[in-house]
């Protein structure tokens, strides 16, 4: 994974939240040089990009296709950044910059399993207090290819019981965000709409048994 800033305090933040995390490495290069070089010559799988100023769409052009990196931007004005690039282009989501830090790994979590993921800020001016917001996956067309996770098949089960996130982490001794994520996950291979959504189709599938 790459992380990509303009200035050295945004790039040490990003990286220090990367560098925390177990599951993720870290790959770097020349600060100053070109992303696009960087791409090519590092390949990442995904790049945290904090892109300040905007300017979204010069960047895009200047990349090689052959980049192909997931990038997760990280704007002052995510509802500028059109839906339309993010949806099956190179930007995969789309943050505001003062995510927190388990946002950002979440976020980095689900692009990593294929989701698409535009935080609140980016589809409507925000609202009420930091607390109620939650990052929430850009519906996707179920996949078949992609059959439910042992994990995933218990999570529904769970579902079906009518629990709530916190409930799930704690049965399964996981994080909430980590939850979340299998929720995620879950409704974009099923192709469902809500959790309600996602437990009728199990059923009919035989993957839940009440």
């Amino acid at each position: 994974m790459l992380v990509a800033a303009s200035r050295p305090s945004a790039r040490a933040r990003l990286e220090a939240v990367v560098g925390a995390s177990r599951a993720l490495r870290l790959v770097a290069g020349p600060a100053d040089a070109p992303l696009a070089r960087r791409l090519l010559t590092l390949r990442p799988d995904v790049v945290l990009l904090d892109l300040e100023g905007g300017g979204l769409d010069a960047l895009l052009a200047g990349l090689p296709p052959a980049a192909g990196a997931a990038l997760i931007v990280m704007t002052d004005s995510p509802r500028r950044v059109r839906t339309d690039l993010a949806i099956g282009g190179l930007v995969r989501a789309v943050l505001p910059r003062d995510a927190t830090s388990s946002e950002i790994l979440v976020a980095i979590d689900a692009v990593v399993a294929g989701l698409v993921v535009l935080h609140p800020d980016a589809l409507a001016p925000a609202s009420g207090s930091r607390a109620r917001r939650e990052m929430m996956p850009a519906p996707v067309a179920a996949d078949p290819a992609q059959p439910l996770t042992a994990r995933e098949i218990e999570v529904l089960g769970m579902l079906a019981e009518g629990l709530g996130n916190k409930t799930i982490a704690a049965r399964l001794g996981i994080s909430t965000h980590t939850a979340k994520f299998h929720v995620a996950s879950i409704l974009a291979k099923l192709g469902a709409g809500s959790r309600t959504e996602a437990v009728t189709m199990g059923m009919r599938r035989g993957l839940v048994v009440i």
